[in-house]
């Protein structure tokens, strides 16, 4: 008996240092991939002693590995940036409906956010319409649906279809249009398009104002980089252009986010749901707004001046989650419009 409970005060020994342990990390499975951020999991290391593990990849392989993995996965958030990932995550069953008062209290808009709180929005972009001063006039252009009308013919930039910024912004035409007026919205565009889709959205920019195009699309972030860029040739090319948001007269203006969700099966979900808790705080806010000229989904943090700048907008108040939902029409018909 002596021995079986030296036995069980060991176990207990054993059991406590395992928890002591796993109590101090979590694991980020993660496909945003912005150098600003590490400065806030070192902050949140620093105030909680929690260390942050991240493991990096594409947001498709990431969400392959954790089915892969099951139960055994050693994930405990799952970061990425783009809600139809983070839908299609919710969708398999991979993330856990979180709350608490802390994150209730943050007030992240209801469309920037899972209806039952699989994943929580941490910071938005808008995807808009970047034009060439010089060329075109604001006013030419109010809505999405006005780029595929004939009078941007060989005028109009954009990167590839696949990319999850493109299906995104075709699945809430989707979502607002219908697949079959959609599908005629991609067609007119891809006809309007200055030369195939190539590079990233910094690359239609620089395009519009070298004059290979008239009109990109591209979302906020990157033009807030550019004005606040250190590289005097990138202020320069902000300067050539401007910032249309679509359809301010009707729904809004196309936003998507970067968000998190935390993992059904994650072994440190207590520590998952205090980081998530810290990323939605002001001091995580300003430096998503700051450090990666993003919109905060915190409505107490405004966003940098330089956005602020660009003009404030009505965003579409559809939840993310509802037009992600339309992602494989979107892709199937962008790929029989050839917008590869």
């Amino acid at each position: 008996m002596f021995i079986d409970k030296i036995a069980g005060v060991a176990f207990a020994v054993c059991a406590l240092t395992a928890f002591s342990v796993q109590a101090q990390e979590v694991n980020i499975y993660n496909s945003r991939h912005y150098n600003t951020d590490r400065v806030i999991y070192e902050t949140f290391t620093k105030s909680t002693g929690i260390k942050v593990n991240i493991i990096e990849g594409n947001h498709d392989e990431l969400i392959q590995r954790m089915k892969s993995e099951g139960a055994s996965s050693p994930a405990d958030l799952f970061i990425t940036v783009d809600a139809g990932r983070l839908a299609a995550a919710a969708k398999e069953g991979l993330l856990a409906p979180v709350s608490s008062p802390q994150l209730d209290s943050v007030k992240v808009p209801a469309n920037l956010r899972d209806p039952n709180g699989a994943w929580w929005g941490l910071s938005s972009r808008a995807r808009v319409v970047v034009y060439a001063r010089d060329r075109v006039k604001p006013e030419q252009i109010k809505d999405y649906e006005d780029l595929a009308k004939p009078d941007w013919k060989h005028r109009v930039l954009t990167r590839s279809g696949t990319h999850p910024y493109s299906l995104a912004l075709t699945a809430s035409m989707i979502e607002a249009l219908g697949e079959e007026k959609a599908e005629e919205w991609v067609k007119g565009l891809v006809a309007n398009l200055a030369r195939p889709p190539q590079g990233g959205d910094t690359d239609q920019i620089k395009a519009v104002a070298v004059g290979e195009g008239d009109v990109a699309i591209a979302n906020t972030y990157y033009v807030g980089k550019m004005i606040t860029s250190t590289k005097q040739e990138d202020r320069e090319v902000a300067s050539k252009v401007g910032v249309i948001f679509p359809n301010q007269g009707n729904r809004g203006t196309h936003v998507n986010l970067s968000g998190a969700g935390v993992v059904k099966t994650s072994k440190n979900q207590e520590n998952a749901r205090k980081l998530l808790e810290y990323l939605l705080s002001p001091e995580a806010q300003r430096q998503f707004a700051d450090g990666n000229m993003e919109y905060p989904v915190n409505p107490a943090v405004q966003p940098h001046p330089e956005l602020v700048k660009l003009g404030s907008f009505k965003a579409a108040e559809v939840n993310a989650a509802s037009f992600a939902a339309h992602t494989p029409q979107a892709l199937r018909i962008m790929d029989r419009a050839g917008w590869k």
